[in-house]
């Protein structure tokens, strides 16, 4: 497991692949079907693996938390770089915090909520998740009014963080005004595109941000990193090219549940058997399998060409 310090270099080398996580009849984490999908990233080119929202550590156990982390640690290539989520109760994160002293990952993603949240309260969790673990957090900013522009750029100067995760969906991704002194206020190449390969291209060229998250990845990690450097190249007649190729999995993400339909798409597409869903989240309709089994397998086919 590449254990290094996490530069702007390091974030803009591979897409940050978002997987779920493989789970037993019973919810024990299944070791070997993860084995299987880290594989399929790496094999793609993928050399970092942030396990938050899809993975569904929202709602991990604290009991099992030290044993996922030595699953990582453990199924992780020499190069490859494993990124934790903690939270998203302050509680559970610093609990979390204990535990992951142990273990020599270089960051963990804070989970977002919106509920019982104010935006010093934010700074103040990450401050003091910082201060008990000694690494640097990855913020994750997912809705508006979750953390206020200047309380990020004290997080910044102070050191605390490790790079940004943005993923405020817009009806319009060009028209962000926060985004936009965001960038302006810390700069961009610790920022990160956090909404999949739809944004990603507007994310990057318009705004600058230095690369982009995904869980459509896990289906097809070759054409997302051949997308990424497409748009690092300039070459965004390419880029759009396969971004058009992910479109059908993510309509059916966005329509429906993108984690539970991420989940789902891994398993129907042969990738790796993820198991069950753990609750508060549940399975989807039998009538939804076939379209996403379709999309999967179309992108998965794409991928081998």
């Amino acid at each position: 497991m590449n254990q290094s310090e996490i530069t702007p270099e390091t974030l803009a080398g591979s897409v940050i692949s978002v997987p779920p996580l493989a789970r037993n009849a019973d919810f024990s984490l299944n070791r070997d079907e993860n084995e299987k999908l880290i594989r399929h990233l790496e094999g793609g080119g993928v050399s970092t693996l942030l396990y938050g929202g899809n993975a569904i550590l929202y709602h991990v156990a604290l009991s099992e938390y030290a044993e996922l982390l030595q699953m990582m640690t453990d199924l992780a290539g020499d190069n490859t770089l494993m990124i934790p989520s903690v939270g998203p109760a302050y509680g559970t994160m610093m609990d979390q915090a204990s535990i992951l002293r142990d273990f020599n990952f270089p960051t963990a993603m804070i989970l977002p909520t919106r509920d019982v949240v104010t935006s010093s309260g934010v700074a103040s969790a990450v401050r003091h998740f910082v201060e008990k673990t000694a690494k640097p957090a990855v913020l994750y900013i997912k809705n508006d009014g979750f953390i206020e522009v200047d309380a990020v750029k004290k997080l910044m100067d102070d050191g605390l963080l490790s790079w940004i995760k943005y993923a405020v969906v817009r009806e319009d991704t060009s028209n962000d005004p926060y985004l936009r002194e965001l960038a302006d206020a810390v700069g961009t190449e610790r920022i990160v595109s956090g909404i999949g390969e739809q944004p990603a291209i507007v994310h990057l060229r318009d705004f600058g941000l230095n690369c982009f998250t995904s869980g459509c990845v896990c289906v097809a990690p070759g054409k997302s990193m051949e997308m990424l450097r497409a748009i690092k190249s300039g070459d965004f007649e390419t880029a759009e090219q396969i971004r058009s190729t992910f479109k059908p999995l993510e309509d059916l993400r966005n329509s429906i549940n993108p984690i539970r339909v991420l989940h789902t798409a891994v398993a129907l597409s042969g990738i790796a058997n993820t198991g069950p869903i753990i609750p508060l989240m549940s399975e989807l309709n039998e009538s939804d399998k076939p379209a996403i089994q379709a999309a999967a397998s179309q992108l998965l086919e794409v991928e081998r060409l």
